[in-house]
């Protein structure tokens, strides 16, 4: 049996079967990857699984070092409500990495590094 380097792993290889957007976070089982391009349904495409990241949040206050998780149907500051958003609470919700920047409860937005 031949054993080989694929690749560094910062990315990997994705057909959704819908379209994803640029800047979606897509959750696979407990993989959770964000998309730098559009890929559309049916086609090869490339998420990114390690890196920092700036991705929406809920309302509430995160600080540095916090564990934080995706919560695909959460509510983030200032978004579309159900669209999904970073939050401290693990309860149904798919783990992702930790804060790297504190953030308030009323930003937009946090600073996550993935930490699968």
């Amino acid at each position: 049996m031949s054993k080989r380097f694929i690749h560094d792993g910062e990315s990997i290889d994705h057909t959704p079967s819908s379209n994803v957007y640029a800047g979606d976070v897509v959750v696979q089982g407990e993989l959770v990857g964000f998309a730098n391009l559009d890929i559309p349904a049916g086609r090869p495409g490339s998420l990114k699984v390690q890196g920092v990241f700036d991705l929406p949040k809920k309302a509430e206050a995160l600080a540095v070092g916090v564990k934080v998780y995706w919560d695909a149907d959460g509510d983030p500051v200032g978004g579309t409500a159900g669209s999904g958003a970073m939050t401290a609470t693990a309860t149904d919700n798919t783990y992702i990495g930790k804060m790297v920047a504190a953030a308030a409860d009323t930003d937009a937005l946090g600073r996550v590094r993935f930490d699968q």
